[in-house]
């Protein structure tokens, strides 16, 4: 797809889906590195996951209690870290972040590491579901603080990027990205499952989402269905403080400086660095940035 056309459609939908961004070898890759990731998140052994009953952060997670994601894939102490980052900083996925960002990211020095995780079916065998929301922006606030809100760049790419096929969790409202909710959707109940205009982003492994944190979303996680979905996202440079909140929420600033890259190539280790170091730059000056959402 050429890239005005990404640009444009999610300036327009809030969300555009690239199908076989990865080939199979890579999609196989990942995916074997992610069931090692799960099993050692279901076992205790890896405490840095997102607990069923809780959508947002802080999680804590103890014996018995179900999870629907594991966090920080490129914090040095996972064991297949080195197989994430090299996803994370590849061509395949930063490629096209920078075309999404705009003709104003014209390099990777404009590029800050941020998030990526991974999400999967309830371990417990449970559904679960998350409730319509706006990443950063409270389910409280008015139509004029909304628009106020929106009316800001983005400065961000967030993605999906399926493992499994069937992948069937996302459902966004295209468009609500770049308006203030309407009468119907501000009175729906928080799990509304047919929100009007509403639309289930469909994945197979190797497809991918990228998507405006802030179009109106929710995730329904059936747990009879695999999923193993990588979810990451790549700030800009002028995102400073309104970026910083939804990043450093998630308490990456326990790991990131000692973050090892010397597996990359020398490409994707040169830009892995610098986005390291503008990610610990946004840290130092953002002290404690609290967080986005509760509940």
């Amino acid at each position: 797809m050429p890239t005005s056309t990404l640009r444009s459609q999610l300036e327009k939908d809030g969300f555009v889906v690239l199908r076989s961004i990865l080939n199979p070898e890579q999609v196989q890759q990942l995916r074997d590195a992610a069931e090692r990731t799960l099993s050692l998140a279901t076992s205790g052994s890896w405490p840095h996951v997102r607990t069923v009953g809780k959508q947002f952060p802080p999680w804590t997670w103890s014996p018995g209690v179900g999870i629907w994601g594991v966090q920080h894939l490129l914090n040095p102490a996972l064991p297949d870290s080195k197989i994430f980052a090299a996803s994370y900083f590849s061509d395949e996925i930063l490629g096209v972040a920078k075309e999404l960002l705009g003709p104003c990211c014209c390099g990777d020095d404009e590029l800050v590491m941020e998030l990526y995780n991974l999400l999967v079916r309830p371990s417990d065998g449970a559904d679960f579901e998350l409730r319509w929301h706006r990443d950063d922006i409270p389910a409280s606030a008015s139509a004029e603080e909304e628009l106020e809100r929106l009316d800001e760049p983005a400065w961000h790419a967030q993605w999906n990027l399926a493992l499994c096929d069937g992948d069937e969790s996302l459902i966004v409202v295209p468009g609500s990205h770049a308006r203030a909710r309407t009468e119907r959707e501000r009175s729906a109940d928080p799990f509304e499952p047919d929100m009007p205009n509403q639309l289930i982003v469909r994945l197979n492994a190797g497809d991918v989402v990228f998507y405006n944190n802030n179009i109106l979303h929710r995730g329904r996680y059936d747990g009879s269905r695999e999923r193993l979905s990588l979810h990451g996202s790549v700030g800009h440079v002028a995102g400073g403080r309104l970026r910083a909140r939804n990043v450093l929420q998630h308490g990456l600033g326990s790991w990131v400086d000692s973050c090892d890259f010397s597996s990359l190539d020398e490409k994707q280790r040169s830009r892995a660095e610098g986005m390291r170091a503008r990610l610990v730059k946004l840290g130092r000056e953002s002290g404690d940035v609290g967080y986005s959402l509760t509940g």
